[in-house]
């Protein structure tokens, strides 16, 4: 009975020391981060926000090319279908570019920052190639 007391006390205790540091790591200062915690919380916003937006430019796109595939004469139509394929192939290509790149610190503490940083700079990339894309179907 004793070590069944001993062990929940040493749970609790465990549990409430756990709190600040999970209330500290979700206020991590992203132009400071501090820990590798943060270095992996502060990369995964970043990347959250760059895949933002990219759906916004992707919608823009999207809307240019169905504006310019209405232009056209049916036989020739087919933009916004094989933007949408690309789209699919890109992120397809993103996931496992990404997971690749996670290898160099595979298992470890670093690997989340790495596959976050790696997809948040493609998504930049491909971002810019839409906004392109959709100023040149103007």
């Amino acid at each position: 009975m004793r070590m069944q007391k001993f062990v929940m006390a040493a749970a609790l205790l465990l549990a409430a020391s756990a709190v600040p540091v999970l209330a500290q790591n979700a206020a991590a200062d992203c132009k400071n981060p501090v820990t590798q915690m943060d270095l992996n919380g502060c990369s995964a916003q970043d990347y959250d926000t760059a895949d933002g937006e990219l759906n916004l430019q992707y919608r823009e796109t999207r809307a240019a090319l169905a504006k310019w595939d209405a232009a056209l004469p049916e036989a020739q139509r087919g933009a916004e279908k094989a933007l949408l394929a690309g789209q699919r192939a890109w992120i397809a290509y993103r996931e496992a570019q990404c997971e690749t790149f996670g290898f160099q610190a595979r298992g470890g503490s670093m690997e989340p920052m790495l596959v976050s940083g790696c997809a948040a700079d493609l998504t930049r990339r491909r971002t810019g190639e839409l906004k392109d894309l959709a100023t040149a179907m103007e």
